[in-house]
């Protein structure tokens, strides 16, 4: 009679594996949105960058009376190409007498700064300082 009254006592194998599943299943998820997070503090970089140039190019418009498509007269020591020490490539995509486009593209191979990219998306800012991109991360 003692027997059938006595309760068992620790977890069975279901429920075990439930909990494994549903801690899989959540640091899944965290792991995802930190990636995310991540990414999106090396956009800051780009944006310090990018800008750098603007202030740049409103300089050369005070000198030329025109904004330069010439990465070389504005760019500092933005790489144009993938480069180890940054995340991005820098390129200036239009630029005209009275506007300009400065664009920062994640560089996805070896050849950028450690880790690479999963994928490439960009980052641009025009004339009046107005952020824009490709990935939603500005």
């Amino acid at each position: 009679m003692s027997n059938a009254i006595r309760k068992q006592k620790g977890f069975t194998l279901l429920e075990l594996l439930v909990v494994i599943m549903i801690v899989g299943i959540l640091s899944g998820l965290g792991f995802s949105q930190f990636t995310k997070m991540v990414e999106k503090s090396r956009v800051a970089e780009a944006k310090m960058t990018l800008g750098n140039i603007r202030t740049s190019q409103r300089g050369y418009f005070l000198d030329n009376y025109a904004y330069s498509s010439d990465m070389d007269m504005v760019g500092g020591n933005a790489p144009t190409s993938c480069a180890s020490t940054h995340y991005f490539s820098y390129s200036i995509s239009s630029a005209t007498a009275a506007d300009f486009t400065v664009l920062a593209t994640r560089c996805t191979d070896a050849s950028g700064k450690y880790p690479p990219g999963d994928t490439a998306y960009t980052v641009s800012m025009n004339s009046t300082g107005d952020f824009g991109g490709s990935a939603g991360y500005y």
